[in-house]
């Protein structure tokens, strides 16, 4: 079974809008790769709807390390963003972010229908994305000099091997991607060719 995958988006799906008591809820989904880029995300939308009156968001972030956040946004404690962190988490995605933006339509809805209104929003918004499965990879280098040019790359070949970069100049300097899981074994073959310079890469 692979351990060197995981499933994100590649980009944002068309907002959804859930309605509840003439409060309007409107789910976003946004692929994100760092802490970072959540704030800029959180202050567009906040731009494109300045007349709301929450701006509810949760993010997973990271693929060893994941890092998750939920934030309610002055709406009752958990009641909003740990209902769309665990949307994200039911599909096991990260590197996203889903921000529910709220209209208040004047009627109060209660912790319980805000946690109904702010998860079906962001199901809502992440059933319509596309998800796609990565696949974790590491670099290696291997150097070498031209005589042993055919055995490097019939190693590439055999391995289906992504090429990263290619210098052939003075002497031979190859970067091959090389899914993690697979990793030691396929470096284990070009370390067996004992002229070959092997090194890898962060």
């Amino acid at each position: 079974m692979a351990t060197d995958t995981y499933y994100t988006i590649d980009r944002s799906p068309e907002p959804v809008i859930f309605k509840d008591r003439k409060s309007k809820f409107i789910g976003y989904a946004i692929p994100v790769v760092s802490v970072d880029a959540v704030k800029p995300e959180v202050e567009k939308l906040k731009k494109a709807h300045h007349s709301a009156r929450h701006w509810c968001y949760a993010y997973r972030i990271g693929v060893e390390n994941i890092t998750e956040r939920a934030n309610d946004d002055g709406e009752p404690s958990n009641s909003a963003g740990q209902p769309i962190l665990n949307q994200i988490k039911a599909k096991d995605l990260t590197n996203v972010l889903v921000v529910v933006v709220r209209y208040f339509g004047g009627m109060k809805l209660g912790v319980g229908g805000l946690m109904h209104a702010y998860k079906t929003a962001a199901q809502m918004v992440l059933e319509q994305a596309e998800i796609v499965e990565k696949i974790r990879k590491k670099n290696l280098k291997i150097s070498f000099e031209y005589h042993d040019m055919d055995k490097v790359m019939r190693l590439i070949k055999e391995y289906d091997l992504e090429l990263v970069s290619q210098n052939l100049q003075e002497k031979g300097e190859i970067i091959v991607a090389i899914r993690l899981d697979d990793f030691e074994a396929v470096k284990k073959q070009f370390e067996a060719v004992h002229t070959l310079k092997i090194t890898a890469l962060a």
